[in-house]
C-alpha cells in the first residue's frame, strides 16, 4: 500500500520539479520536447495524475513530495477535505477509469468519524506530541506511536478491503446482468453554444449516460483536441458523467464549432456546440482582413490576380515544422473583397487538421505543417480564385526521413491507412519507405491505439513483409488509429504517422447511422430489426476470396436474403483441397460480419472453404465452397524498371524518365535514387512513391555527374533497381552549351480509322526536332461547320509518345480539322497546319485501312530496308499480308510496281537492285480475306546513295569466344544513341544480350547463342542523317560463328577416353584417362575435393607423355576418400579436365569390392574355395552340398557344420579332384539350416556357408518336387471295396511335396465321400460309393512354386472305363460285405490247457457274425451237449464258454468250437492235459480278452500269474477253482490282463 501512494508522488514530484504552476508545466514540457513525441507510451502518464487522479494538484499546486503522503499544508495548494466528507481511495486514470487503491497518510478513526480537517488534524497531532514528550519516556512514546499505526493501519484496510468487495459484487452484477444494461451513450444535457470576447474563458459541458461508461472525446472543426499538444490552451474533465472542456484565453482561432462524441460498444452519439470569440474595436489585428460591414458590390469587374514572393522547392526532415507562402495582389483591390484561396498537394484539395494550417491575412496566404512527414511529401499548389478566374503556383516540397533512433534501422513507413473496416477486422495497408538503413527490411509492425487514449498495442508478433495486414481482436463500435514500424536486422524503426481513425462495425451498419456524424467516426446509433425467432438462417451466397497472401486470407459473402434475420452470425468452415474433410476455424465465437481474415494457413496448401449462417434457432446450410485457393502471395513485386534516362534540367535538377515496369499489378509508385559517379552512395530522390515515369530530381550540386536508377513498389514489396542510366551532369538545359530549341511542326496528318464518335489520327516526323529527342506530341482538333473553322480543344492533356493517337468525343457525320505540335526538353514547338477536313462517319469497308508510319533506313547505292506499322483498321478479318508498291520520284502515277507478288508478313522490307542517284518513292497496301486495302501515305523521296563514312555492321568473334555484332558512327551528336532492334523490333529480353556503347562505337553480345537467336539484327543512330546498318543471322551462318567461337576459345586437349576407375590386384584402386596428343611440355594437376593431391604413400602418380596415359593408383579406399577425382591437363593454351565423382552408393559399392578383393587376395594364400558351397539335386532326389578347393595340401583339412555344429561326412575329402561333397537323402524340414565348409591348415583358413533356410529351403525343395513331379506315373484308374481309386506312382516321396486334385478343372473339396492319400510312393484318391455325376476328368497337379508352374497328370473317368470301374467295385464291394458278415471266432481259445484235478474249468470266447452263427462245442471231434459236469452256453450272441465243474482225467482230450452261419465257417481248437496234485489254497482265474490278453483274477497268488504265453493268436482263459465259488464269491475275483499269443502253453500249479 504504500508503493501506490509512493509512485502517485513520484510522478507527481516529476510532472513539475521545480515547483512551477501546472499552467507553465506543460508549456515547458511542450517547448522540450518534439509534438510528435507526445504521444509515445509514458509521456503523459504524469499528466493522467495531475488532471484525473484523485490527488491531483490544482491550478497553484505545486509539486514537492514527502517520503510517505502528501504535503497536505496550505503551501501545497491542495484542498482541504470539507467537513464530513468521505475520501476516495480509488486511484483513477484520465478517462475516470479505476486503475487501483491508494492508501492515505494514516489517521485514526475518530478523525475519519470527525471529518477533521488538514490544520485541525496537524494541530492536534503537535499538541499530542508536545504532551506526550512532557509525560511519558522515549520508549512508550516509540510503543504508543506503533500501536496507533498499526490499528489505522488495520482500520483502513478493513474499510478498503469493504469497499473493494462492494465494488466487485457491483461489478459482477453488471456483468451478470449486461445485456439489460447495456444502452447506447445519450446525452441527458447537451453542451450549449457561446460567444465570449477576446482574452476570455469558455466552458461547455455536458451530461452523458450509458452503460458501458462511454468514452468521450472533444473535437474542433473534426479534428481531435488534445490537451497535451496545446498545453494550457485546453482543460478536459470527466466527473460523475459530467464532462467538460474549458478554452483559456480564448482568441479569434478559437472561433469553431465544436463537437463531442459519446461512444461505447453499443453505439456512438455527438453533439455540437460553436464558440464565437468578438473583439473589442481598435483591437483587430492589422494582418486580418477588415470586416465586411455590408455587401460587396463586384458586377461589373474584372480582377487581376499575381501571385508573387513565391515558395520555392522546399526541403524538409520529419518531425520538422514548415511554413509555405505567397504573396496574393488583387487588382483593383477591394477591402471586404476575400477570395477564395486553396491549397493542393498532388492535386488532392487540403482541409484544416492538425497537421496542416492556412491562413490568409489578406494579401498572403500560408500553409503550415506542423509536424513535417513523408506523406507531406509532393507538388503543393496554391490556388486563388476570383470571379474573374483563378491562379495557380506550384513548387514541390521534399521531406527527408528523421534520423533513426538505432544506426542502421530503416526509415518509416507512410501513408498509413484502412481498406476495409467491419465488426470482427480492419485491414490496415502503407507504403515501403525509400530508406532501408542500408540492410534489406525484414518486416513491418503493425500497432493500434483506441480513440481517446494514448496507449498503443503491438497487433502482430512475427514482422510481415506484406505491405497490408488485417488486425483482429477489435471491440465493436470502437474507433481506432494505427500505425506501423519497419525492421531490419539493425533495429526498429520510427512509428509512421497514425491513420485516421476508423471504427470497427460493418458498412452496412455505418450505412445505418442516424444523427450528425463526423467523418468515419461519428454518431453510431445501432438499429437492427427484431430478429426472426425460431427460423433458421439460410445459406450465405457469393462467396469469395478477396485477398490472399502467404500470411492469410481474407474471406467475404452476402448474409442470406430473408427479412429478420439481422442478427445472423456465421462459422467459417475449411478444408484442404482435395479432401472432403471440413474443419470449423472459428470454433469458439461465431463471426459477425459478412468477412473474416484467416491466419495460421500452412503455406503452399490448397483449400476450399464454406461459411454456415447460424442464430438462436440453429446452424443453417454452409454455402457454396469457393475454388480451390493456394496460400500464397498472388502478388509478385513488380518487374524492375528499365531505360533510365536523365536529362539536364536546372543547376540543381535533373528530369528522369523511365520505362515502366512490365505487368505490374497494383504498382504504388517508382523510388529514384542519384549518386555522384564514382562515389558508390546511393541517396533517395524522393521518399514518397511518384506514381508517373518522369521525375524531376531537385537538390543536386551543380557541376557533379550523376547517375539514376530507379525501383517499383507494390504492396507485396519493392522491386529490383533498374540498370544503372548513363552519367549526366547536373548544369542548366538552356543555355549550357547546347542549343537546343523546339522541335519544327510535324506534318502529313493522315487518318487511320474512323468510327461513329473518334477517329485515329497519324503524322510524320518533324524534319528539325530541335537537338533533342522528341519526348511526346499534343493533338488539337475543331469542328468545321459549312467551310467554318471553329475553336481549337485539346484532344490529350499528357503528350503521347507515337505519332499515332485516337481522338475520342466526336460527333458523327461531323467534319473536323487537327494540328499536332511536337514537345522536347526545351518546349512544346509550334502546331503543323491544319490537317484536310475529315468528316466523322464509321467505316464499313470490308478491306483493311492503310499501314502509316513508313520509314526509310540502311540507304545504300542499290538497296535500302522500308518499315512500316500494320493499319489500325483492320477490315471485317484480321490483316494477313502487306504488298510494297515502288517508282521513281519524278515518274508519273503509272510508273508504280510491286516489289513482292506474294504477300510479305513482315512489317519490313528489303528493297534490293536500285539503280545508284535514283530517287524512288514507296508505298504498301495491307491485304486480308476481302481483298487489299487502301494503300498508305507516300513516303518521303530518298535518293539511292551510300554516304561517305557509312560503316556496315562486322561480326567478330574474340579470343574468349562471345560473337559479338559491332556498329561504329562517324557522324554522332552529343545526344546521338544507338538503338538496336532484332527483326527490326525493340530487343527487350537482355537474358540473350548485352548492349555495350563506348564512344562512336556500339556493339551487342551474345551470352550462349542459340537458335532463338536466329534474326536480322539492325542498329540506327539517333540525330544523324540516317546512319544505320543491319546483319542477317541465319541458322546456317550461325552455326559457321559457333564453331568459330569454339575455335577461339582455348582449345582443348582432346581425350581418348574420359576419367575412369578400374580394380587391380590386392584391391588397389586405378584412376586413368588417356590424351590423344600431347607434348612434353604438358602437365597434370591431381585434384581431389578441390584440393591437389600429391604423390606419396597413399597417391602413386603416373603419366606417359607418349601414350598419354595419366594414372594415379590408390592402395585402398577408405571412408574419407569419398568425393570427387579430377585430373586437370594443361598442354601451353589448351586444357582439359576430367572428373570421376565416388559419393554415395556408387562409392561404397566401390570401397567394398576393394576391400573384398584385397581379401580376395589373401585369402588365396592358402587353402580356399574357388567356388564356394553350393547344392544340387539329383535325379533319385538327393541333394548333394559340393564345393570347390584349390592350393590344398596333405595336412589341409575340411569340417562339415550345420547351425554350428559339426556333422560327421565322409572322411574322404576328395582333394585330389578338388571337390568336396555332402549327400543329404530324403531330405525334410529337419535338414533345414546354414551349412558351412571350413578348410584350414597352417597358412590360413576359408569358410564358405550356404543357407538352407526360409526361402533358400524353399528353392531347393521346389527343386526336389520338380523331380518327384518329373517322375510321376500317369494316373490309372482302379477299384476297391470301397469305391473307385485314380492313383499314381511317384519314384520318390516326400511329406512335404504340395498336391492338388482336380475334378473338371476344380480344386476338389474333401470329405467322407472323397479323400487323398499316399501309401508308399503311391498318391491315390479314392471316390467312395462312386455316381454317375462323379463321371469327369480328373487330374493330380503338383503345386512348385519354381516359376515354371506345376505339373499335372490327367485321366477320365467316363465310358466304358467307369462301366468297368464301377463293375468291379459292386462285385468287390459284396465280396467284403459277405467277409464282413461271415461267422468268426473273435476271440481264439489256447491251444493247450493245463490244470489239476478237482479244479473248475472256464472257457470263454466272443463270437461274432450276421447272422448270428450256430455254436458247436466238439471234444475228439465230437459234439457236446451242455450237462451238469460239462456247462456250454452262448450268450447274448456274443460270448460263448465252455465250464467243467470238476476237472477229472476223463476230461483229457481234443476241444474245438464251430461256428457257422451262411456266409461262412469258422473253427478255433485246443487241448486240455488234467494233471494230478495237491489242492490249491488259492482260487486261480483267468481269460483271455477280445484283444487276446490274459486277465489273472483278483484272488489269484502272484506266483501262480507266472505263465508261459507263445503262440499266434491271442486267447482269453478264465480258471475257477469251483463253480459255486464263481457263482458266490465274484467279488473275491481279481482281474490282471496278460498278453500272448496263440500256441503258447500256460503252466498252472495245481496246488
Amino acid at each position: 500500500m504504500f508503493g501506490v501512494e509512493e509512485h502517485v508522488l513520484k510522478k507527481l514530484s516529476n510532472a513539475n520539479p521545480a515547483g512551477e504552476t501546472n499552467r507553465q508545466a506543460p508549456a515547458s514540457m511542450s517547448g522540450s520536447v518534439p509534438f510528435y513525441r507526445k504521444h509515445q507510451r509514458g509521456y503523459d502518464r504524469g499528466y493522467r495524475y495531475q488532471s484525473g487522479g484523485r490527488y491531483a494538484a490544482g491550478p497553484g499546486g505545486g509539486g514537492s513530495t514527502r517520503s510517505r503522503g502528501l504535503d497536505w499544508s496550505s503551501q501545497s495548494g491542495l484542498d482541504p477535505l470539507p467537513k464530513r466528507t468521505k475520501p476516495s481511495y480509488l486511484a483513477v486514470d484520465r478517462e475516470n477509469q479505476i486503475i487501483g487503491y491508494v492508501v492515505p497518510i494514516f489517521r485514526s478513526s475518530q478523525e475519519f468519524a470527525a471529518g477533521y480537517s488538514d490544520k485541525t488534524r496537524l494541530r492536534d497531532t503537535a499538541a499530542y506530541m508536545e504532551s506526550r514528550d512532557m509525560f511519558t519516556s522515549g520508549l512508550e512514546m516509540e510503543r504508543s506511536e506503533q500501536i496507533s499505526r498499526k490499528e489505522a493501519m488495520r482500520e483502513t484496510a478493513q474499510r478498503i478491503s469493504f469497499n473493494k468487495t462492494i465494488h466487485e459484487h457491483e461489478e459482477h452484477f453488471k456483468r451478470m446482468n449486461e445485456d439489460s444494461l447495456m444502452h447506447v451513450p445519450e446525452f441527458i444535457i447537451k453542451p450549449r453554444s457561446h460567444t465570449v470576447w477576446e482574452k476570455q474563458s469558455v466552458r461547455l459541458h455536458c451530461t452523458v449516460s450509458g452503460w458501458p461508461d462511454p468514452r468521450v472525446v472533444w473535437y474542433k472543426n473534426n479534428v481531435a483536441i488534445d490537451p497535451l499538444a496545446n498545453a494550457g490552451k485546453y482543460k478536459i474533465e470527466s466527473k460523475y458523467s459530467v464532462h467538460s472542456l474549458e478554452i483559456n484565453r480564448c482568441d479569434f482561432e478559437d472561433t469553431a464549432q465544436y463537437r463531442v462524441s459519446a461512444m461505447n460498444v453499443k453505439g456512438e452519439v455527438s453533439a455540437f456546440a460553436s464558440v464565437v470569440v468578438k473583439r473589442f474595436k481598435g483591437e483587430v489585428d492589422e494582418f486580418l482582413p477588415a470586416p465586411r460591414h455590408g455587401p460587396v458590390s463586384e458586377y461589373g469587374i474584372t480582377f487581376q490576380t499575381h501571385i508573387v514572393d513565391k515558395f520555392g522547392v522546399s526541403f524538409g526532415r520529419e518531425g520538422e515544422t514548415m511554413s509555405l507562402g505567397c504573396t496574393v495582389i488583387i487588382y483593383p483591390t477591394l477591402h471586404r473583397y476575400q477570395p477564395e484561396v486553396q491549397w493542393y498537394r498532388d492535386g488532392i484539395l487540403l482541409s484544416p487538421s492538425k497537421w496542416n494550417h492556412m491562413h490568409w491575412s489578406g494579401d498572403r496566404a500560408t500553409l503550415t505543417l506542423t509536424h513535417l512527414n513523408k506523406e507531406d511529401e509532393g507538388l503543393y499548389t496554391l490556388r486563388v480564385t476570383t470571379k474573374s478566374g483563378s491562379k495557380t503556383y506550384s513548387a514541390y516540397v521534399f521531406v527527408r526521413d528523421a534520423d533513426a533512433e538505432v544506426e542502421g534501422a530503416p526509415g518509416a513507413p507512410l501513408d498509413v491507412c484502412c481498406l476495409d473496416a467491419n465488426k470482427d477486422y480492419i485491414i490496415v495497408s502503407w507504403k515501403q519507405p525509400a530508406v532501408d538503413g542500408g540492410n534489406s527490411i525484414l518486416g513491418y509492425f503493425v500497432d493500434r491505439c483506441e480513440v481517446g487514449t494514448t496507449h498503443w498495442i503491438q497487433c502482430n508478433d512475427t514482422p510481415i513483409k506484406f505491405a497490408r495486414f488485417p488486425v483482429t481482436g477489435l471491440v465493436e463500435g470502437r474507433s481506432y488509429t494505427f500505425r506501423v514500424r519497419a525492421v531490419n536486422k539493425s533495429g526498429m524503426s520510427r512509428p509512421s504517422r497514425v491513420s485516421e481513425p476508423v471504427a470497427a462495425m460493418d458498412p452496412a451498419d455505418r450505412a445505418r447511422m442516424r444523427g450528425t456524424s463526423a467523418p468515419w467516426t461519428g454518431q453510431i446509433i445501432v438499429t437492427e430489426e427484431e430478429p426472426a425467432e425460431g427460423i433458421v438462417p439460410g445459406r450465405p451466397h457469393e462467396l469469395q476470396v478477396t485477398e490472399a497472401t502467404r500470411n492469410y486470407l481474407v474471406l467475404s459473402w452476402k448474409p442470406p436474403g430473408e427479412k429478420g434475420l439481422e442478427g445472423v452470425m456465421y462459422y467459417v468452415e475449411k478444408c484442404v483441397s482435395g479432401t472432403d474433410s471440413w474443419q470449423r476455424v472459428n470454433t469458439e465465437i461465431p463471426v459477425k460480419s459478412p468477412r473474416f481474415a484467416l491466419f495460421d494457413l500452412a503455406e503452399g496448401n490448397s483449400y476450399c472453404f464454406r461459411v454456415r449462417c447460424c442464430n438462436a434457432a440453429g446452424v443453417g446450410e454452409p454455402s457454396d465452397p469457393t475454388e480451390a485457393t493456394t496460400v500464397r502471395d498472388k502478388l509478385d513485386t513488380p518487374s524492375a524498371p528499365s531505360k533510365v534516362v536523365p536529362t539536364r534540367n536546372t543547376d540543381t535538377s535533373v528530369v528522369v524518365s523511365w520505362e515502366a515496369s512490365l505487368d505490374a499489378k497494383e504498382l504504388v509508385g517508382y523510388y529514384i535514387e542519384a549518386s555522384i559517379v564514382g562515389s558508390n552512395v546511393w541517396e533517395p530522390c524522393n521518399n514518397k512513391p511518384v506514381n508517373v515515369t518522369r521525375f524531376i530530381c531537385h537538390g543536386l550540386m551543380t557541376g557533379e555527374k550523376y547517375v539514376f536508377r530507379v525501383r517499383a513498389v507494390n504492396a507485396a514489396g519493392l522491386s529490383q533497381f533498374s540498370p544503372e542510366s548513363e552519367p549526366v551532369e547536373v548544369k542548366a538545359a538552356i543555355g549550357g552549351g547546347i542549343p537546343h530549341a523546339s522541335p519544327a511542326p510535324p506534318f502529313g496528318i493522315s487518318v487511320l480509322e474512323c468510327v461513329r464518335d473518334s477517329m485515329v489520327l497519324a503524322w510524320k516526323q518533324p524534319t528539325f526536332i530541335g537537338g533533342a529527342d522528341i519526348s511526346g506530341y499534343f493533338v488539337d482538333y475543331r469542328e468545321v461547320v459549312d467551310g467554318v473553322a471553329g475553336k481549337w480543344h485539346e484532344a490529350n492533356i499528357r503528350a503521347v509518345s507515337e505519332r499515332a493517337y485516337r481522338v475520342t468525343d466526336l460527333k458523327e457525320n461531323k467534319k473536323y480539322q487537327f494540328q499536332v505540335r511536337a514537345a522536347n526538353i526545351a518546349g512544346v514547338g509550334i502546331p503543323s497546319l491544319p490537317s484536310d477536313t475529315f468528316l466523322c462517319e464509321e467505316w464499313t469497308i470490308a478491306v483493311p485501312g492503310p499501314p502509316h508510319d513508313l520509314q526509310l533506313r540502311e540507304v545504300r547505292a542499290d538497296s535500302m530496308v522500308l518499315l512500316w506499322r500494320p493499319p489500325v483498321y483492320q477490315g471485317r478479318n484480321p490483316v494477313n499480308g502487306f504488298y510494297v508498291d515502288m517508282k521513281e520520284a519524278e515518274a508519273p502515277e503509272e510508273a508504280w510496281r510491286g516489289l513482292n507478288t506474294k504477300a510479305t508478313q513482315n512489317t519490313f522490307f528489303k528493297v534490293k537492285n536500285l539503280k545508284e542517284e535514283e530517287t524512288y518513292v514507296f508505298r504498301v497496301r495491307a491485304q486480308n480475306q476481302a481483298g487489299v486495302g487502301k494503300t498508305s501515305d507516300i513516303s518521303e523521296p530518298v535518293q539511292a546513295a551510300t554516304k561517305p563514312g557509312t560503316k556496315e555492321i562486322v561480326v567478330d568473334v574474340d579470343d574468349d569466344g562471345v560473337i559479338s555484332l559491332n556498329f561504329e558512327c562517324a557522324d554522332m551528336t552529343p545526344d546521338s544513341k544507338f538503338v538496336w532492334s532484332k527483326n527490326y523490333e525493340d530487343m527487350d529480353d537482355s537474358s540473350r544480350l548485352t548492349v555495350e556503347t563506348k564512344g562512336n562505337k556500339s556493339k551487342v553480345m551474345f551470352k550462349s547463342p542459340g537458335e532463338e537467336d536466329i534474326g536480322i539484327y539492325s542498329c540506327m543512330v539517333t540525330h544523324t542523317d540516317g546512319a544505320s546498318s543491319s546483319y542477317a543471322i541465319s541458322p546456317d551462318e550461325l552455326k559457321r560463328l559457333l564453331e568459330i567461337s569454339r575455335d577461339h576459345k582455348f582449345p582443348t586437349i582432346p581425350l581418348k577416353s574420359n576419367l575412369a576407375v578400374e580394380m587391380l590386384e590386392k584391391g588397389k584402386v586405378r584412376f586413368w584417362l588417356q590424351a590423344e596428343q600431347i607434348s612434353a611440355n604438358a602437365k597434370v594437376d591431381y585434384v581431389f575435393n578441390d584440393n591437389v593431391v600429391a604423390q606419396g604413400e597413399k597417391y602413386k602418380m603416373n603419366f606417359d607423355k607418349n601414350t598419354g596415359v595419366v594414372e594415379m593408383i590408390m592402395e585402398s579406399l577408405m571412408p574419407e576418400d569419398e568425393g570427387t577425382f579430377t585430373f586437370q591437363m594443361q598442354d601451353g593454351k589448351a586444357t582439359n579436365q576430367s572428373s570421376l565423382v565416388l559419393i554415395g552408393d556408387v562409392f561404397k559399392d566401390l570401397q567394398k569390392e576393394s576391400e573384398f578383393q584385397r581379401k580376395e587376395w589373401f585369402r588365396k594364400q592358402g587353402p580356399h574355395f574357388i567356388e564356394y558351397l553350393a547344392y544340387e539335386v539329383t535325379p533319385e532326389c538327393c541333394v548333394v552340398l559340393k564345393c570347390k578347393v584349390g592350393n590344398i595340401k596333405k595336412e589341409t583339412s575340411a569340417l562339415w557344420y550345420k547351425d554350428g555344429r559339426e556333422i560327421k561326412a565322409d572322411e574322404n575329402l576328395g582333394f585330389t579332384e578338388g571337390v568336396l561333397k555332402l549327400e543329404i537323402a530324403q531330405i525334410s524340414k529337419k535338414d533345414a539350416g546354414v551349412y558351412e565348409m571350413v578348410l584350414k591348415d597352417d597358412r590360413g583358413k576359408d569358410t564358405s556357408k550356404l543357407n538352407l533356410t526360409d526361402q533358400c529351403f524353399k528353392n531347393l525343395m521346389n527343386e526336389v518336387f520338380n523331380y518327384i513331379a518329373n517322375s510321376s506315373t500317369p494316373l490309372k484308374i482302379t477299384s476297391t471295396d470301397q469305391g473307385i481309386r485314380l492313383y499314381t506312382f511317384v519314384s520318390y516321396y516326400n511329406d512335404l511335396l504340395p498336391v492338388t486334385w482336380h475334378y473338371k478343372d476344380s480344386a476338389i473339396a474333401f470329405s467322407d465321400r472323397l479323400k487323398s492319400g499316399v501309401v508308399g510312393d503311391q498318391l491315390w484318391l479314392q471316390i467312395s460309393e462312386p455316381t454317375e455325376k462323379d463321371m469327369g476328368k480328373y487330374a493330380i497337379e503338383f503345386n512348385i512354386n519354381d516359376g515354371r508352374g506345376g505339373l499335372r497328370r490327367t485321366v477320365e473317368l467316363s465310358g466304358q472305363g467307369y462301366e468297368d470301374a464301377l463293375a468291379e467295385f459292386k462285385r468287390l464291394k459284396a465280396a467284403a460285405i459277405a467277409e464282413k458278415n461271415r461267422a468268426r471266432v473273435a476271440g481264439g481259445l489256447p491251444d493247450v490247457v493245463t490244470i489239476q484235478e478237482g479244479k473248475a474249468l472256464n472257457l470263454t470266447c466272443n463270437i461274432s457274425g450276421d447272422p448270428l452263427p450256430q455254436v458247436t462245442w466238439l471234444k475228439n471231434d465230437r459234439e457236446l451237449t451242455s450237462n451238469e459236469h460239462c456247462i456250454l452256453r452262448f450268450e447274448s450272441g456274443k460270448f460263448a464258454s465252455f465250464t467243467i465243474t470238476a476237472v477229472s482225467t476223463a476230461d483229457t482230450g481234443k476241444y474245438s468250437i464251430l461256428v457257422k452261419n451262411k456266409h461262412g465257417t469258422e473253427s478255433a481248437e485246443f487241448t486240455l492235459e488234467v494233471t494230478e496234485g495237491m489242492p490249491d489254497l488259492g482260487v486261480t482265474s483267468y481269460w483271455t480278452d477280445a484283444e487276446g490278453n490274459v486277465v489273472f483274477g483278483a484272488n489269484t497268488p502272484k506266483d501262480k500269474m507266472k505263465t508261459a504265453v507263445t503262440g499266434m493268436r491271442k486267447e482269453s482263459v478264465a480258471a475257477v477253482d469251483k463253480m459255486d465259488d464263481l457263482t458266490e464269491k465274484p467279488e473275491e475275483k481279481e482281474e490282471v490282463t496278460v498278453e500272448k499269443d496263440v500256441g503258447d502253453q500256460i503252466d498252472i500249479d495245481g496246488t
